[in-house]
């Protein structure tokens, strides 16, 4: 896999992935942007995974994008940079499109682009000693596409202020602007990250893949079609086996 940029293994329907760059703090090259999208593609041809979890090796989640590689770009077309920004785009939208739901376990540090890598997943899981940050500009580089992210997750005056300043924010300050979903305790972050993992692989995929469905797809819809779109998903629903499985053993209990 793209000379082992990611590894990955399956534990029951958990996909772990574990970007393996603990040299670069998992910096993000056109390497591993390509074994991302060849895992992506196993998690969405198994039968059997109904999880991925992703995190970092070494110390950090990710330090973002690969500064070498960066750097040498600046001598290429425009065209050549775009289509590459957009390689890595790509796996944002494959991560929101999965029919899966999409885990970051981040220790150390996500920022810039690792921190972009972590938005795109439905849930981040933070150890309490993890930060978090958008640094470019602070490069005189810009955090472009993970601008679509953040600034779905927080109001524009707060989404102005990290990328313009480029400050790091604790995980406890991460968690009360509403980047991350939880935070977890150092001594407890691997016993509660499997109990989330486990608690997740066992929902209903049909449930799970509407869910996170419906959910993106209200992104600029009105409210009168974002109810209708619940109609159309609710109706939908109904008529799934794990749903009527679930109500018949409600009712015999």
């Amino acid at each position: 896999m793209s000379a082992e940029r990611v590894q990955a293994r399956t534990d029951g329907p958990v996909l772990h992935l574990t970007l393996n760059r603990p040299d670069k703090r998992n910096a993000i090259d056109s390497g591993l942007v390509e074994a991302l999208h060849e895992a992506l593609t196993t998690a969405e041809l198994s039968s059997e995974v109904r999880v991925v979890a992703l995190r970092g090796a070494g110390t950090d989640f990710s330090a973002g994008a690969d500064l070498a590689e960066l750097l040498a770009s600046a001598e290429l077309p425009a065209e050549a940079n775009a289509e590459s920004a957009e390689r890595l785009g790509q796996v944002f939208v494959r991560m929101r499109e999965l029919p899966l739901p999409v885990v970051a376990v981040v220790h150390g540090r996500a920022v810039a682009g690792g921190f972009g890598l972590a938005s795109a997943c439905d849930i981040i899981l933070a150890r309490e000693d993890a930060s978090f940050g958008y640094p470019e500009v602070q490069r005189g580089f810009v955090p472009a596409m993970v601008m679509a992210m953040l600034r779905r997750a927080v109001g524009e005056k707060v989404a102005f202020d990290l990328v313009t300043t480029g400050r790091l924010l604790t995980a406890r300050e991460a968690l009360d602007l509403g980047l991350i979903s939880r935070v977890m305790p150092v001594e407890r972050f691997e016993t509660d990250v499997a109990h989330v993992l486990s608690d997740l692989s066992a929902l209903s995929p049909s449930a799970v893949a509407l869910t996170k469905r419906q959910l993106y797809a209200l992104d600029g819809l009105e409210f009168q079609a974002g109810i209708k779109l619940g109609a159309q998903v609710n109706a939908v629903a109904r008529g799934m086996p794990d749903f009527r499985e679930a109500v018949e053993r409600f009712l015999k209990r």
